[in-house]
Parts: structure tokens; C-alpha cells; sequence
């Protein structure tokens, strides 16, 4: 059995092309984007939350550690490396309020003191 010659195929056809497939492997789709390293967790937007809540009631010294961590958290958040970016907002914010809170009860505790002479 013959078949007629492709002109744009110098070397014949070697198949019939009454709808046969050339046959080969078959095709897996590929992930997505290719591989991406894992996105952490949010351990240090928790940590900022818990540093800034303690430093309100501790001391300020624990809220500026919260807002370092919250800004760290925050701008790893906005990258897409890690989770928790509203965790971190909330460490930012709270720790802002406890070193306000804190330095005006220094404030406070000095004019009380210059008042009253220093006894």
C-alpha cells in the first residue's frame, strides 16, 4: 500500500493520516510556577503581639522589641515570605500605644515626685 507524497516532507510519510496519533509518552502536568521555597509561619507577628501586650503591662522595653519584630513580620508579610501580616499590624500598633502608655507614666511618676520634693 502506497500512500501519496507530502512535496513539504522530503523523506515520505511514515504513518498513515487517517487520524492516527504519532505515538510518544504521555504528557504529566508540571506544578505551577515552578518550585518555590515554603513561606513561613507566623511566629514572628505572634511574637510581636505577645512583646507588645507585655510591654504594656511590663515594661517598654518589651513593646520596642514588639514593634522591631511587628515591622520585621510586616515586611516579610508584604514580600509573600511568611503569614501573618494583620498578627503583625496588631503587634506594631499595640506596641506604639505601650511605649506611649509607658513613657507618659514616667511623666507622671516625675512631676508626682518633683511635687512632693523628692521625700
Amino acid at each position: 500500500m502506497t500512500y501519496p507524497q507530502d512535496p513539504n516532507n522530503p523523506y515520505g510519510q511514515q504513518y498513515p493520516s487517517g487520524g492516527y496519533q504519532q505515538p510518544g509518552y504521555p504528557q504529566y502536568p508540571g506544578y505551577p510556577g515552578g518550585m518555590q521555597p515554603p513561606r513561613e509561619g507566623s511566629g514572628l507577628a505572634v511574637g510581636s503581639l505577645i512583646c507588645s501586650i507585655l510591654g504594656v503591662v511590663l515594661c517598654f522595653v518589651l513593646a520596642i522589641a514588639g514593634v522591631i519584630m511587628g515591622h520585621i513580620a510586616y515586611g516579610k508579610g508584604k514580600r509573600g515570605e511568611a503569614d501573618g501580616q494583620g498578627l503583625a499590624m496588631a503587634g506594631i500598633i499595640i506596641g506604639y500605644i505601650a511605649i506611649g502608655l509607658n513613657i507618659a507614666l514616667v511623666v507622671v511618676v516625675i512631676a508626682v515626685g518633683a511635687a512632693h520634693g523628692w521625700r
